[in-house]
């Protein structure tokens, strides 16, 4: 299943980023813990490498707790300052600011010496679409300063927000890339909502979701869903089973697939198979 994604208005949300990254002195990029490699823009990997980077693991509550440290070991070895935030209940939001102001020590210290004192840190906070970006910043902040929604493309433009005297932050819209090279990148990134629901079709995704929950997660399906033999069915008939004890059925009995797939997409995207994390390290080196 070979899912793209990229709308005009994200080649100019590329054109604002680079415009402004001169601006700022660090770079907050958000990322889904249940899926820290794929929805780790690589672009935006190409045009901050100059700068110093902070991995936010949002919607750690969702993801696997073991598998949040082993990524969070992974991207330290590779020169990030890592946080795992709720943004929903603010768990982890504070060490934002710590951990910008430690990988900005040096230069908050030659700043002071040159008698820049009051200067601000301007951060810009990037990630892909509904990441939770506009949760974070409003959790962060205190108050409702940016828009939130729980579909992609909510957030319309940049805009500057002040969380505290000297820490400004640019949000920015939320960003892919042009072209998944891997299809499993483009999947994870609709299995997670983060590719606009529209363009989907939903029941191939829910067959492939259902594969992979089968092969890695089955006691999660056994849980939720109240399967047996799992090993044994294909997706499709996973699909049914599902459906059939959903009572999610239309005249003559059929199984109304159209809604059994929505349902079960909905439902991993809100936690309700458990902590699932998508990928782990070793997918990604193996």
């Amino acid at each position: 299943m070979n899912i793209q994604w990229y709308p005009g208005h994200m080649t100019k949300t590329r054109r604002l980023i680079i415009e402004n990254l001169k601006l700022v002195d660090i770079v907050i990029e958000l990322v889904d813990a249940r899926i820290p490699f794929s929805s780790k823009n690589p672009d935006i990997e190409e045009l901050s490498r100059n700068k110093p980077r902070i991995l936010v693991m949002n919607k750690s509550d969702l993801a696997d707790p073991y598998t949040n440290s082993r990524w969070i070991s992974w991207f330290e070895e590779k020169g990030y300052g890592v946080i795992t935030v709720n943004s929903i209940t603010g768990k982890g939001i504070s060490e934002v600011d710590r951990t910008a102001r430690e990988l900005l020590k040096e230069k908050i210290e030659r700043d002071k010496q040159r008698g820049r004192i009051f200067r601000p840190i301007r951060a810009m906070v990037v990630g892909i679409p509904n990441v939770g970006k506009s949760t974070f910043i409003n959790k962060l902040v205190g108050k409702s300063s940016a828009k939130t929604g729980d579909r992609p493309g909510v957030t319309k433009g940049k805009q500057w927000i002040k969380i505290k005297k000297d820490f400004e932050l640019l949000d920015t819209p939320g960003i892919l890339w042009p072209k998944f090279e891997d299809m499993n990148v483009g999947m994870k990134l609709a299995f997670t909502g983060a590719i606009k629901q529209e363009i989907l079709d939903t029941h191939t995704l829910s067959l492939e979701l259902l594969k992979l929950l089968s092969a890695k997660f089955p006691d999660a399906l056994v849980t939720r869903y109240k399967l047996t033999d799992i090993e044994s069915k294909t997706p499709m008939e996973l699909l049914t089973e599902i459906g059939q004890k959903r009572g999610f059925l239309i005249s003559g009995g059929e199984v109304d697939y159209s809604r059994t797939s929505l349902v079960i997409l909905d439902e991993l995207r809100a936690g309700k198979l458990g902590n699932i994390t998508l990928e782990s390290p070793e997918d990604i080196e193996g």
